[in-house]
């Protein structure tokens, strides 16, 4: 048999998470975020839960190849633009708009020989400070790119640092209202942070109203693979999100050990009393961050337990206290889940181990190795 671990990716739970955003911007079209393939999920994977979004944003012309190959004829943006004078070409074949937030990309327009002039994003730095024009010199690249023939419709954008808490969005807000006042073109603003927090309330009450932000199009990423963009101050069940990929594997050994027995390289986790552990078949070349250490939260049969000792290449172990009949036996042994949903329908946010291994839920999900098979199910 194979290797006992597998991540599987739930087009209904795709499809939940884009309804979710939907009921949180009624108004706004939905660009649904599949850049780094989709979060790590596969944009193959991934496309038939959202084809139900308005647009496709990501960064790559392949990745944009991949989707129109899908059979995808609405808009795809490229959030970074272009990046030399013939990517403009295969904008013009593949239909693709393009975000511009430097002098070079309009200088690379102004020299692009098409007959179909280009839907173009003309990026605003309101202060995250990657991409776009400042607030003072955007009005002269918008009256440039008006002028151009290669240039059809202007769209305004902006991205927002803080939304996912303080300061929040008003003053980012307030500084592309007022420089955008009587431009013509749609807008489009929200990240995953922007659109929850800052349009509706979430399910605890806990929201924080400061400013509702207009949005024509709103740009969910991390919202729509079921991660909380605003985790630990809200969860993913806080926002009505659900996982849109779970990792399991199975339990492979397991040991007993005696009081001042220790675990795994380093032995830095030392017993404080006997113990049963599970010897699980997953490790950093899966994708696990090396980085989650004893207590990292882990469910075996669906029950909470831990993880103990240091992430190996290949296994990791757990606690096996809270599960007397936890073990190997025919077919090899009890299912661990790693992140995501339980057989059972207890569910471990990704979020919960990303915090324990010091980084963020974005990370683990782009992390998730090739060796690792993958099943796609509703």
């Amino acid at each position: 048999m194979p290797r006992p671990i597998q991540a599987t990716i739930h087009t209904e739970a795709l499809r939940h998470n884009l309804g979710r955003v939907r009921r949180a911007a009624p108004d706004a079209r939905v660009w649904a975020i599949v850049k780094a393939n989709a979060y790590g999920h596969g944009i193959e994977r991934v496309f038939e839960g959202l084809r139900g979004a308005d647009g496709f944003a990501l960064l790559d012309l392949e990745e944009a190849r991949r989707v129109r190959a899908l059979g995808w004829r609405g808009p795809i943006l490229l959030l970074e633009g272009v990046f030399e004078l013939r990517d403009l070409e295969l904008c013009s074949r593949l239909d693709l708009w393009h975000t511009v937030h430097c002098d070079e990309q309009i200088d690379m327009l102004a020299t692009h020989k098409t007959n179909v002039p280009h839907r173009v994003f003309l990026k605003m730095n309101t202060g995250m400070n990657r991409l776009g024009f400042t607030p003072q010199r955007y009005r002269a690249a918008w009256t440039r790119l008006n002028a151009l023939p290669q240039v059809d419709e202007i769209s305004l954008m902006t991205h927002f640092s803080d939304a996912d808490g303080a300061p929040g969005v008003a003053a980012q807000m307030a500084v592309f209202a007022e420089v955008t006042r009587d431009l013509p073109g749609e807008r489009t603003l929200n990240n995953s942070a922007a659109t929850l927090r800052h349009n509706v309330t979430p399910l605890d009450a806990g929201a924080h109203p400061d400013s509702r932000v207009a949005s024509d199009w709103v740009r969910p990423g991390i919202a729509v693979y079921g991660s909380a963009p605003d985790f630990p101050e809200h969860s993913a069940a806080d926002w009505d999100l659900q996982p849109a990929m779970t990792l399991t594997s199975k339990i492979i050994a397991t040991q007993d050990l005696a009081t001042g027995a220790t675990v795994g390289y380093g032995s830095t986790f030392v017993a404080d009393k006997p113990l049963r552990i599970g010897v699980v078949a997953c490790g950093y070349a899966d994708g696990y961050p090396r980085s989650c250490s004893t207590g990292t939260p882990v469910l075996v049969k669906g029950i909470r337990t831990r993880m103990v000792g240091r992430v190996s290449m290949d296994m990791l172990a757990v606690d096996l206290t809270p599960l007397a009949d936890a073990g190997v036996g025919a077919g090899f042994g009890s299912e661990v889940t790693l992140w995501g949903r339980a057989t059972n329908g207890a569910v471990l946010s990704i979020d919960e181990v990303a915090r324990a291994a010091g980084t963020v839920g974005y990370e683990l999900m782009c992390a998730l190795a090739p060796r690792v098979p993958v099943l796609v199910t509703d």
